[in-house]
Parts: structure tokens; C-alpha cells; sequence
């Protein structure tokens, strides 16, 4: 039994150690015109690998991502948003 539970927790600790760091990025979204954009922004960064929580603020043209560091970077992000028409920079 006991050498049961020290494998599961080896496996645990394993998929532990894989995960990267969460981290924050904060966003420069620009050309969100209306109500919808940033909607769609925030859409397009919660399917992206590794994104766990977003927010898009309209009124200040930002967005905030929480992510892990081992699946994506912020510059990445920030391309893929440009990518689908609102011009983006990482905010340092």
C-alpha cells in the first residue's frame, strides 16, 4: 500500500513540475470600437494554449491574461490579436 501511494504522489508531483509559471500580461489593445471588440479579443485569448483567465476593458483599451509561461509568451499573445485586426503591444 505504501509503495502505491508514493507512486501515485511521484506522478503527481511530475505533472506538478511540468506546468510553467502563471504569470500576467497586460495588454495594449488598440482599435476596439465598439462593444463587441472586446468581446471578440477576449474570445481569441481564452483559446490560446496555456490562457487561463481574461479581461478586456473597453474603456482603457486593455486586457489582462493570466497564463502559463511554459505555453505561451506575452509577445505571442500580443501578435495574435494583432493578428485578428486590433493592433496590440505588451505593456511593461
Amino acid at each position: 500500500m505504501k509503495s502505491h501511494f508514493i507512486a501515485l504522489a511521484a506522478v503527481l508531483f511530475s505533472h506538478i513540475a511540468m506546468a510553467g509559471e502563471i504569470r500576467t500580461a497586460t495588454l495594449d489593445v488598440k482599435g476596439m470600437t465598439c462593444a463587441t471588440c472586446p468581446l471578440t479579443v477576449k474570445q481569441a485569448l481564452k483559446k490560446q494554449p496555456g490562457v487561463s483567465e481574461v479581461s478586456v476593458d473597453y474603456k482603457s483599451q486593455i486586457a489582462q491574461v493570466k497564463f502559463d509561461s511554459e505555453k505561451v509568451q506575452p509577445e505571442q499573445l500580443a501578435q495574435m490579436v494583432t493578428d485578428i485586426g486590433f493592433p496590440t503591444t505588451v505593456k511593461k
